[in-house]
């Protein structure tokens, strides 16, 4: 499987999720970028195609990558506090729930995120 291919995957895999899951105002949809070298995630409202909150690792900080992961997801889960989003639903983005997106999930769920 070539690296198109694996990409067109991925892509099937997300715009299946994506049929089956909507963000509100009141439980916004938790979505992951994840590029080989960073990641983002940002809550997003479907219904007024805003974003609510956003996070990414860009400010640097220290540790490997998974690390850095579980500090978006705390941060994410701040700024939702901060704008009075208690629950999320969340977007893996066609990948797997392993490894980076599997750490912002659990940081979220840490900074007291349901998802």
């Amino acid at each position: 499987m070539g690296a198109q291919a694996t990409r067109e995957a991925r892509l099937r895999r997300h715009r299946r999720i994506r049929n089956k899951i909507r963000g509100t105002a009141e439980r916004p949809r938790l979505a992951i970028h994840r590029s080989n070298r960073h990641i983002y995630a940002q809550l997003v409202d479907d219904v007024s195609a805003r974003t609510l909150a956003s996070a990414s690792d860009l400010t640097g900080g220290d540790g490997n990558k998974t690390d850095r992961a579980k500090k978006v997801g705390q941060a994410i889960a701040e700024r939702a506090k901060a704008a009075g989003i208690e629950r999320a639903v969340f977007d893996r983005g066609g990948r797997l729930y392993h490894g980076r997106v599997k750490a912002v999930a659990e940081g979220a769920r840490e900074g007291g995120l349901s998802i």
